[in-house]
């Protein structure tokens, strides 16, 4: 048994900075202690719930704000925590119940609350009920830029796109430094073909504002296309430099890995080939005349592709640097989004050659042979 040295507050306190700081284990140790001498202390049962739910051991944070509720039945955080933690075991209709029963103690004034419940079930892709949460919450407080981004994004992920325009922003006027709303707003611009529209908002982030790549890989194309701008632009590099943040520097085992998965690609198209092919290409090679496999493709004016339609998709693969965070398919299918938003040219995705002939037709590489 712990000696009381500090009050039930004390502890609370003490924990809360350690949430804060993101040391849960810390956090789930002083509330023991302090449970040890308080049991009867909602507030640590509240807070070592929300400690355990940090740490995804949401069984035990269920129990901690079950014991919460023994409690005081009515107490507005143990049952948005259980609410939340109930989410987490697909009891939606239960979730809802607990959430809805803040309405109805008359805590519908609590901006922060209204706002937390409304991310959990927007998380879970409850997004109407989201979409209620936020709307009391602008009710309560109208000039609040952030619930009223927050209903925003409900209405964008509700199909609503011209409302959440319209919203979006109603929030920037009420706070322009409002950077997720603007980014949220310049993506939905960007993919109506809005794009002088989606860079100005888009222009007005930073980098570090950005923690997805597809902003950031849009705001360089579109950097790239209305400035007419170099991929060694000054001005790029500080949206590079972000991208390559995200991505993560490549530690010893990951560029070993990556070493030895290119090494055996490599081996298995070679062998693919078999021994005529190889003993035709070398006597094309020795009669001086082209292999009508091999194509040359220019990504800009200083780099060049080589190989056949395969090895050169591959190679744009690389070259986008998103080789490591998304699948061949995937970049595919960005790619011809892409295209497609720039200038409406759909892009097949179903063979190497089509792809890039197609790409080559929109305009983004160039085919040189």
């Amino acid at each position: 048994m712990a000696t009381p040295f500090l009050s039930s507050e004390e502890y609370d306190e003490r924990a809360h900075q350690f949430y804060n700081e993101g040391r849960y284990d810390d956090a789930v140790e002083t509330l023991r202690e302090g449970l040890d001498v308080y049991p009867n202390s909602v507030e640590l049962h509240i807070g070592l719930g929300y400690a355990f739910h940090a740490r995804e051991e949401f069984a035990w944070a269920r129990r901690s704000f079950e014991e919460a509720l023994i409690l005081d039945s009515e107490h507005e955080d143990a049952l948005a925590g259980f609410g939340e933690t109930l989410l987490k075991f697909g009891q939606q209709a239960a979730a809802l119940r607990s959430f809805r029963r803040i309405l109805e103690l008359g805590y519908s004034d609590d901006l922060e609350l209204m706002l937390q419940v409304g991310r959990a079930l927007f998380r879970e892709g409850l997004i109407e009920d989201a979409k209620q949460f936020f709307e009391v919450a602008v009710e309560q407080a109208p000039e609040s830029a952030e619930a009223v981004a927050c209903v925003g994004y409900a209405q964008h992920r509700l199909g609503d796109n011209d409302g959440a325009v319209t919203t979006l922003r109603r929030a920037l006027q009420l706070d322009g430094d409002h950077s997720e709303a603007r980014i949220y707003l310049g993506n939905i611009l960007y993919d109506r073909g809005d794009y002088e529209a989606a860079l100005y908002h888009l222009d007005r982030s930073s980098p570090d504002d950005h923690w997805d790549e597809l902003g950031i890989w849009r705001i360089i194309e579109l950097k790239k296309t209305v400035y007419r701008l170099r991929d060694n632009d000054a001005e790029l590099k500080p949206w590079q430099d972000r991208l390559k943040d995200l991505a993560g520097e490549p530690d010893d085992i990951d560029e070993m890995l990556a070493e030895i998965e290119a090494r055996v690609v490599e081996s298995d198209q070679e062998q693919a080939r078999g021994q005529l092919e190889l003993f035709g290409a070398l006597l094309t090679s020795l009669a001086g005349r082209e292999d009508p496999d091999l194509h040359t493709i220019a990504l800009d004016e200083r780099r060049q592709l080589e190989g056949t339609w395969d090895e050169i998709l591959q190679q744009m693969h690389r070259a986008s640097g998103t080789a490591r965070t998304r699948t061949l398919e995937e970049y595919m299918a960005t790619e011809a989004h892409r295209a497609f938003t720039l200038t409406g040219m759909t892009v097949s995705t179903s063979d190497a050659e089509s792809f890039v002939r197609a790409i080559a037709h929109a305009g983004l590489v160039r085919i040189v042979k």
